[in-house]
């Protein structure tokens, strides 16, 4: 895959000095040289290890998609084929341990024989409770797959007929996070499937954006290029005072484990911060089209202007792309879907 240098940037600031004349009066007598002496060589600091739960602690994983399997053809139409199918995604930590789950998903397929350009397709919340294999993007996968792109739609663990992480909560979702990476791997690792190696895209969608967001900063040039649609927050904190301060549904009990474990955004604000993903946009080496509806009430609009503004002072290559419609795309979805499938023609070039 391509990838540019990252430079990290680096802020200083300068103390002001005075404007007062600070050299000694002239009667007095020059100072006396210093003893010759050998000064102690500094110790260097260690750069303390990411927190395990952080999205430099993910980073630090050895993540692996591996296993791809199609199953059942769900549809067959004039331009592509759709597969339900299952992978491997494992995640081995510095320490050794390791976690591996079964992950679900449907896949589309072009007519043809390839290499295609492939897609994965990190979709938004839908409760884990009610969701079944596919939801949520099942017209990007289908708008994708025939214009000739393999479109892999990830299910994530705790979803469909995904294995089942009692931990995911308590480990701020960030195994969603280590799926789509292992579903690239899995895809370019595949011999069953045409897919062109350099050429993967990442598609994510409300809280697949923060997904996917992540995704480009733990593995840096997996992607050659992502698009994020009507993306949530790139800081948890103001995704936690917009959806989980107060929840109504199921997920109460799971939000309190969460606090419990590591306090709310304001007792803990380190914590949070390193489960975000802008302040890590340094790490980002492909490009980004922001796509957002001026109308959205779930994800507000702002959101996507500060994430821009982030990205570009942290030298991401990002777009931000607007359109008169609100947070599921009804009346530009085809506009931005063109919009989209160019970006991802003309990305990295």
């Amino acid at each position: 895959m391509r990838a540019r240098v990252v430079v990290p940037l680096v802020l200083a600031s300068a103390l002001l000095a005075g404007c007062s004349d600070d050299s000694p009066p002239r009667s007095a007598p020059p100072p006396s040289p210093s003893p010759t002496a050998t000064a102690p060589s500094p110790t260097p600091s260690a750069t303390p290890a990411p927190r395990e739960v952080s999205v430099l602690g993910l980073a630090t994983q050895q993540l692996t998609g591996s296993d791809l399997k199609l199953g059942k053809v769900r549809e067959r139409t004039a331009t592509y084929t759709s597969y339900d199918v299952t992978y491997r995604s494992r995640s081995t930590t510095t320490a050794g341990t390791s976690d591996t789950f079964r992950i679900s998903g449907v896949l589309n397929v072009p007519q043809g024989t390839g290499p295609f350009p492939a897609v994965v397709l990190a979709h938004g919340y839908i409760d884990p409770a009610v969701y079944v294999r596919g939801q949520g993007m099942t017209r990007e996968r289908g708008y994708l797959a025939a214009r000739g792109y393999v479109a892999l739609h990830v299910d994530y663990r705790n979803h469909a007929e995904s294995g089942d992480d009692p931990d995911l909560n308590v480990h701020m979702r960030l195994g969603y996070t280590a799926d789509v990476i292992n579903a690239a791997k899995a895809l370019t690792s595949s011999k069953r499937v045409p897919v062109d190696a350099d050429r993967v895209y990442l598609f994510g969608r409300s809280m697949g954006g923060g997904v996917g967001m992540k995704a480009l900063e733990v593995a840096p040039g997996l992607f050659r290029g992502a698009a994020l649609w009507a993306s949530v927050s790139s800081l948890e904190s103001e995704n936690w005072n917009r959806f989980t301060r107060n929840p109504t549904n199921r997920q109460a009990a799971l939000n309190g484990q969460v606090v419990r474990r590591n306090g709310t955004p304001q007792q803990n604000p380190a914590f949070w911060r390193d489960n975000s993903a802008r302040p890590f946009f340094d790490r980002i080496t492909e490009p980004v089209l922001l796509v957002h509806g001026r109308n959205d009430d779930t994800c507000p609009p702002r959101w996507a202007r500060a994430t821009k503004r982030a990205m570009d002072a942290a030298g991401v290559d990002a777009q931000l792309a607007w359109y008169d419609d609100g947070h599921p795309f009804g009346s530009a979805f085809n506009a931005a879907m063109d919009r989209t499938v160019g970006f991802f023609a003309n990305a990295g070039r």
